[in-house]
Formats: structure tokens, C-alpha cells, sequence
């Protein structure tokens, strides 16, 4: 009797979620530590009281939010759980036979895995030796087989973001019928000027997919809501890959309170950026190649001691998300949450 089920599926390597354990100080997802919003909690609640109804199959109230504040028709925004599953949707919706993705390495973990479920090839381009996208590299990786180059910005787990100039240099390098896939998930707490706003400065390109979550700086990671800019066509298409009622009752009104809480938002994404700052300094004096972060999370190219650094810190109740053989990434946390993590940091490199 033949299986039924793929053979390749077996070469996925599954999604591994930060650890978390009760009552350590948990540094490995990339959470704001603040709480929910201010309206949140109270919009869930009354969410809850409906629960026995569908919700909006179109989220059109929350599409009709953000169109208007990114001043585009809603026609092109794409709503769904996170932004990661409307990633793997768009790659659903791109593949064809023979077809290829391109993106850097290492970046976030769900691109082979969304690109392998899709049936297309990864095409991974290393990382420069300071933990950046190599542009020039990933654009010569481009063929006709091609169907999405994707660009992590921040990137995750290493931290830095894509430059204008080195966007502007994609968009002019590749053919218009290659998808440039912009994952901005961490863009609130970019803070470089020569980092651009995806929406904003590449919204015209007919070939641009620009991708934003809830999860992060909104405080939302628990209810998965994300969404995805691109010209109408691309939206439609993503929009028919995209599972009935993905986005529920309770996750489209707390994306809605959340907007409205837009200030307390930025001053909390303030906190955790000027946090990032003095840990980033003091990572780096103890391990000289921590590169710079433009997200809430920084990464500390350990190599073959990752997983090591990683069992040290879950020993003392702190945990941060190791990759083996590569470095460890962690998040921002409170600052006395931070200053734990760093004399963990300090009592391994000096062991």
C-alpha cells in the first residue's frame, strides 16, 4: 500500500516557539513585556460576548482602519493570523512548478518551512559576517525561476535592518515580475533613518508585498493578527489561500483598541529602544561581534556555544531562544529582567 502523505514534509524542520517556563524571566519570543494595551483586555471581554457568532469573514472594519491610516484602498490589505501564516499563504499563492524563493540566512525560521509547504525551492543567500541581508548576493541569486525575494527588516534573529539604498537596489535589480516581499513584523522599533517605511516608500511598486503584525510592539502575539499590503491582484490571490474566518471576533476588536492606544504603543516601543541601546553596549563589551538591532530582541553570535549559553541562562531562570551553532537571540525585556540576563552573559564568558 503506497503512503498517502508527502516525503518531503519530512525535511521540514518544525517551528520551535521560545521556551516558557513558570516564573522565569522569559527572554526568548520577542514579547513586549508591558502588558496589553489600554482597551484591550475590555474589547476581548466584550468580544466574548458574542462568541457564539461567526465573525466578519472580511474583517472589513479592521481593513477599513488601516486602509485609511496608510491611506490605500482596503482592496489591498490582507488580513490573517500573524503575519506568518499570510506569508505561507502568499508563497501558496506564487508557487508553481519548478518555482523558487529567495531570502537570507539565517533569517526567520517559518520562511523554509511556509516555502517547502508551498512547494518552493528556498534559495537561502548567507548572512554578511556582521549578521546582515547580502543584498548584492541575493540579487545575483535571482533566476527565472524566481517567484518572491524576501527580506527580513529587522531582520530575525540577528537584528539589522535593510537600508533605502539597499531596497531601492532590489527594486531596480529584479525583474517587476519577481515579488519583492518585505517582512516589516518589528518595524515599530526601528529607530535608523536610513531604514525605511516599507509602506510608505515602495506602496507604488507594482511588484512590492509589504507584511505587518499585531504581535509585537501592539502587544496582540496571543490573538495572531497580521496583515499584508501588495497590489490588488496579489491581494486578491493571497486572500482565496487564506483559511474562512482566520481572523476571530475577539482578535479583530483588540486590533481595533489597540490603534486607538497608538500613544501609550509608542511610548512603551520607546522604553524597550533606549533598553536596547545599553544592553546592546554592554552585550558587546563582553561579546565584541553583538551587532546592532533595530528590532526588540538583539543577538549574541555565540557559534557552536549557543545552545551552551542557553542551558547557563534556563539554569538561573532566564531563558532566551538559542540556534544551534549560530547564536542566541534575546528579547527586551524589563530592565531588571535585561540586567539578570547580562550577569548570566558575563559569569559564562569568564567562566
Amino acid at each position: 500500500m503506497s503512503d498517502p502523505l508527502r516525503e518531503d514534509l519530512e525535511s521540514i524542520p518544525r517551528y520551535v516557539p521560545g521556551k516558557a517556563i513558570p516564573d522565569a524571566v522569559k527572554l526568548s519570543s520577542n514579547e513586549v513585556p508591558y502588558g496589553p494595551l489600554p482597551g484591550v483586555v475590555e474589547a476581548v471581554a466584550d468580544a466574548a460576548e458574542h462568541v457564539h457568532r461567526y465573525p466578519d469573514l472580511g474583517v472589513v472594519e479592521l481593513r477599513g482602519v488601516l486602509a485609511k491610516r496608510l491611506g490605500l484602498p482596503a482592496e489591498r490589505i490582507v488580513t490573517g493570523t500573524g503575519s506568518v501564516a499570510l506569508i505561507g499563504h502568499l508563497m501558496q499563492a506564487v508557487a508553481k512548478p519548478g518555482s523558487e524563493v529567495v531570502y537570507s540566512w539565517r533569517s526567520f525560521e517559518a520562511y523554509p518551512i511556509a516555502a517547502t509547504v508551498a512547494g518552493l525551492r528556498s534559495v537561502q543567500v548567507p548572512n554578511t559576517p556582521d549578521h546582515r541581508h547580502d543584498i548584492d548576493a541575493m540579487i545575483a541569486a535571482v533566476t527565472p525561476a524566481t517567484r518572491a525575494i524576501v527580506i527580513c527588516s529587522p531582520n530575525n534573529p540577528t537584528g539589522p535592518a535593510v537600508t533605502a539604498e539597499e531596497l531601492d537596489r532590489v527594486f531596480a535589480s529584479v525583474p517587476e515580475d519577481v515579488l519583492v516581499v518585505i517582512d516589516e513584523a518589528y518595524r515599530e522599533f526601528v529607530t535608523d533613518p536610513a531604514c525605511p517605511d516599507a509602506i510608505e516608500r515602495y506602496a507604488s511598486r507594482r511588484n512590492a508585498v509589504v507584511f505587518r503584525t499585531f504581535s509585537k510592539a501592539w502587544g496582540l502575539a496571543g490573538l495572531r493578527v497580521g496583515y499584508m499590503v501588495a497590489r490588488p491582484d496579489v491581494a486578491d490571490a493571497v486572500s482565496r489561500c487564506v483559511i474562512p474566518f482566520a481572523v476571530n471576533a475577539a482578535a479583530q476588536r483588540a486590533a481595533l483598541a489597540a490603534l486607538e492606544a497608538e500613544g501609550e504603543m509608542r511610548r512603551r516601543v520607546a522604553l524597550v529602544t533606549s533598553e536596547r541601546k545599553r544592553i546592546v553596549m554592554a552585550a558587546r563589551d563582553l561579546v565584541p561581534d553583538v551587532p546592532d538591532s533595530q528590532a526588540n530582541f538583539f543577538w549574541l553570535p555565540l557559534g557552536e556555544r549557543a545552545v551552551a549559553f542557553a542551558a547557563h541562562c534556563e539554569q538561573r531562570s532566564i531563558l532566551v531562544r538559542p540556534f544551534a551553532g549560530d547564536g542566541v537571540r534575546v528579547t527586551i525585556g524589563l530592565p531588571e529582567e535585561n540586567d539578570a540576563m547580562l550577569d548570566a552573559l558575563r559569569e559564562f564568558v569568564e567562566a
